[in-house]
């Protein structure tokens, strides 16, 4: 997907992975900077400021995304470099949208999957939470705390969805106690 996202444009790429590869919502995306790529101890991340609820919060980036933004900061007309305040990307959310219907397209013609065809913003950021938390099995309470999420209710039903028998039978029969 973000293959395809790359080959429409940087910006393509840049909004397309900082929603699917770190969790921001498409209305944030429009205020990230290339000075809200900072480095932490665990490696890079976007601080997202004023996000949903005015709430700041700093969440994991891949590393080749970060050097991504860097490369555009130098290259971009309207940008200074990896410190500018100044947002990456100049378009709308409408804009961001069809970027994201772009890719569910291509990304259609190679799967044949109907699903691509109804392809969200959101649903890159609801991907990336399920990823993060179900196949990466990183720490729910971390995922939410990267994503903003209070609500654990909320996010177990939209991110981690409901357990089969078969889950439960296999999770069970892993603690030697029961």
């Amino acid at each position: 997907m973000l293959a395809h996202a790359r080959e429409q444009s940087t910006k393509h790429y840049l909004a397309i992975g900082l929603m699917a590869r770190g969790g921001v919502r498409r209305a944030e995306v429009l205020n990230i900077a290339p000075a809200d790529i900072v480095e932490s101890p665990s490696g890079p991340r976007v601080r997202v400021r004023d996000g949903k609820g005015g709430k700041d919060r700093e969440t994991p980036i891949p590393a080749e995304l970060e050097s991504t933004v860097a490369a555009y900061a130098h290259m971009s007309d309207h940008l200074t470099g990896p410190n500018d305040t100044t947002p990456l990307l100049t378009c709308s959310k409408r804009t961001i949208g069809r970027w994201v219907d772009r890719v569910g397209d291509a990304m259609y013609e190679d799967t044949h999957d109907d699903g691509w065809l109804s392809l969200s913003p959101h649903d890159l950021r609801r991907s990336w939470g399920t990823l993060l938390a179900v196949d990466e099995a990183v720490d729910p309470g971390l995922v939410m705390m990267f994503g903003g999420w209070e609500n654990w209710e909320t996010f177990r039903e939209h991110y981690l969805g409901s357990y089969t028998e078969t889950q439960i039978k296999d999770q069970i029969g892993d603690v030697p106690w029961l």
